[in-house]
This record gives C-alpha cells, structure tokens and sequence, in this order.
C-alpha cells in the first residue's frame, strides 16, 4: 500500500502564527502507515456510500460529513457541517465531530462491542493525496468514535478530481466537489423508511440528518 502526500493549506497559512502549538498538533494526527495498520473495516461499496452522503448533505469544499452506517451498511445518521478557518487540530475536529454524532444518535457505549461505524467524508481543494489536515481528521474521527462507543470507519475525500478512500487505493471520478448531487432515491445507502430530519436526543430510531 503505497500514499502521496501534500502540504496542508490549513497548517501552511497558520504555521507562523500558530508555532509555539506545533509539538501538540503534530501528536494529534495520524500518518497513513498508523492509519492502514489500525484495521479500519472495508466498505463493501464505497461508491454507493459516498453517492448518498453525497446526495444528501451537497458538500462544498471545507465541508465535513459523518455518518454512521448499520451492519448492512445503511446510513442511518448523519450530519454535515462547515470545517472552521483555524490551524488543523486532531482535538478540534474531534470535539466537532463528537458534538454533531451526539446531535444525531445516542451513543453505544454500552456495548461491549461497537455495532455501527462512523465514517467522514471531507470536501476539499487539492487532490487525493494525504495531507496533514487529512491526518488530524482521522485522529479526530478515531478519538470521536472511541468517545461515542463506535467503530472508527473509512476516512474519504472528495475533490475536484473525485473521491478516495485514504488507506485503501479505492476511489472514482464522480461523485467530486463540482458535479450536481444525483436523486437520493437512487442511492443505496439509505433504508427508504430512514426519514430526513435535523437530530433530535431522543433520537432512539434510524435518523438521517443534514
């Protein structure tokens, strides 16, 4: 398993300012060698997943969504939210993911073992290549699912060029941060009874947020 890796915009335009936090910062993201030996769990189809979140939420460049995803692989929550101009930091994307999952379905920490997995699908500028922003989202997303008593899922981005599931070379040209959401109906990501609202906490059934 081989990476690219880029700059990241994020941490290049607030390097100056921002320096006497950088030995913290750099703790709290993961490389993609710690992130390929974590044992994320396969989508078996990344395309459809990344189609209906796609669908749903519209995603712009600096816009993140998780979603979690039953043993069948249905959404059955998710939200989407603006990713803040601040330096990349494994601890804030952690907290925002965190508050938004606890928005949108309770939390499993009851089980013994997680029974569904979050997954992060993040729009941005650039290409497919790993950045330093990409590793402080996974971190985030690690640290959010272990908080909510979820399995840690696939970490995909979506550029100009299309979307890539980091850690696993699997990837497509569309959907991409320019083309138009297709029909939800057409996805198969979602139950069709799962119906849309905006997270509730008492949120006991199958939801599915924006």
């Amino acid at each position: 398993m081989t990476f690219d890796f880029a700059p990241s915009d994020a941490l290049t335009a607030s390097s100056t300012s921002l320096s006497g936090d950088a030995g913290h910062r750099t703790g709290r993201l993961l490389e993609p060698a710690e992130w390929a030996a974590a044992g994320i769990p396969l989508l078996r189809s990344p395309r459809d997943v990344v189609a209906g979140l796609h669908s749903r939420h519209h995603p712009t460049p600096s816009t993140a969504v998780v979603a979690v995803l039953d043993h069948e692989e249905r959404v059955v929550a998710s939200a989407s939210f603006r990713r803040r101009a601040t330096a990349a930091d494994g601890w804030d994307f952690r907290n925002a993911l965190l508050a938004h999952l606890r928005r949108v379905i309770p939390h499993d920490l009851r089980r013994r073992t997680p029974v569904r997995t979050a997954v992060l699908l993040y729009c941005r500028e650039g290409d497919e290549r790993w950045t330093e922003e990409d590793g402080a989202w996974m971190w985030g997303l690690r640290d959010a699912c272990t908080l909510h008593g979820l399995r840690c899922g696939a970490y995909i981005t979506l550029t100009r060029g299309g979307w890539q599931v980091l850690g696993e070379g699997r990837g497509g040209r569309r959907p991409n941060s320019l083309s138009r959401p297709a029909d939800l109906g057409g996805s198969g990501t979602d139950s069709p009874s799962a119906p849309l609202r905006s997270g509730a906490p008492a949120a006991l059934r199958r939801v599915a947020a924006r």
